[in-house]
């Protein structure tokens, strides 16, 4: 194997360090920066693979050079490979895009009550598969609210329940959906669950989807606006405790949910085991389904197993 010079052998490290390191620094044209930052714990991937090649040609200098994008990937994802979950807690909620195309409503509603959890928020939720979950989830939750395509049941009282706007209906959909209709395409709630230690505000969200489009690249703008609307109305929420749950397309590490991250903790990352990645069910690649808190102690936070839909549910114990 040729020997090549040290400037070279050390170069594909120190750029991969760079890159994890200054990942928001990236152009956010196009959707760059975001696509990014949603497989950003991929990216740790190059490191045994430059790892062999620095050991196959037995160089030092490419070690060393390795020791940058080690130590930032571990800074940034090396809490999330231990397993943080306590025994504590007093309210279970779960989490789950129930999928429009789910061939089997019925059963996933048979599942998500046999996990015990107190609290369901359900995500996609069609006209047709509504009383499909209505009926089957009435015995062990009967306090309910759907808010359009967004649901939360619950085994505790449900009050003061509403819909919150988060501008889903701006961009390819502007102008295009009746007045008359729009109830029908909600997309996000807020509700205030009675628990024994008080109330506990929780919003339901399903932010808009994203797409690789051929002339704006990683499309984002739906997604995005609704971040910004939800982060504005968690802000603007007075309670002490709440929680927000639903498929919010796209991990904290994206520079989209700045404002959320900056008001609420994810469960995943202070009582978690593992990444928790959620979608798509076959073979899940990225965490975009969550549980989000503020004013409450998380205690345990876990992915359940596959329903019929093409997003696994995710569940988190609390303390309230």
């Amino acid at each position: 194997m040729p020997r090549l010079p040290w400037p070279v052998r050390v170069a594909p490290a120190l750029l991969l360090g760079l890159l994890l390191l200054l990942h928001a620094r990236i152009t956010g044209r196009g959707g760059v920066g975001n696509l990014v930052e949603n497989f950003l714990p991929w990216l740790g991937l190059g490191i045994p693979v430059l790892l062999t090649g620095a050991l196959c040609r037995r160089s030092a200098a490419a070690l060393v050079a390795l020791l940058l994008p080690a130590g930032v990937w571990l800074s940034l994802f090396g809490g999330l490979l231990l397993d943080k979950s306590g025994p504590g807690g007093d309210l279970t909620l779960i989490s789950h895009n129930v999928g429009a195309a789910n061939p089997d409503p019925a059963g996933t509603a048979v599942a998500l009550a046999a996990s015990g959890a107190d609290v369901l928020a359900l995500e996609e939720i069609t006209p047709t598969a509504k009383p499909v979950y209505e009926k089957a989830l009435a015995r062990a939750y009967p306090h309910h609210t759907v808010q359009g395509t967004v649901g939360l049941w619950s085994r505790l009282p449900l009050a003061d329940t509403r819909p919150v706007d988060i501008d889903l209906d701006a961009g390819p959909l502007a102008g295009t959906i009746p007045a008359a209709d729009k109830a029908s395409y909600q997309r996000a709630l807020r509700a205030t669950v009675t628990t024994g230690r008080g109330p506990l505000t929780v919003y339901v969200a399903h932010l808009g989807s994203v797409r690789v489009l051929p002339r704006n690249g990683f499309w984002t703008d739906s997604r995005d606006r609704g971040a910004r609307a939800l982060a504005e109305a968690v802000a603007a929420d007075e309670s002490e405790r709440l929680v927000v749950l639903g498929d919010l397309n796209g991990t904290m590490d994206d520079r989209a949910f700045a404002g959320l991250t900056s008001g609420l903790v994810s469960a995943q990352e202070v009582a978690g085991n593992g990444f928790g990645f959620t979608f798509p069910a076959m073979f899940p690649v990225t965490r975009i389904d969550h549980v989000l808190v503020r004013g409450v102690e998380p205690e345990r936070s876990w992915v359940l197993p596959a329903t019929g839909s093409d997003h696994l549910p995710v569940g988190a114990t609390i303390t309230t």
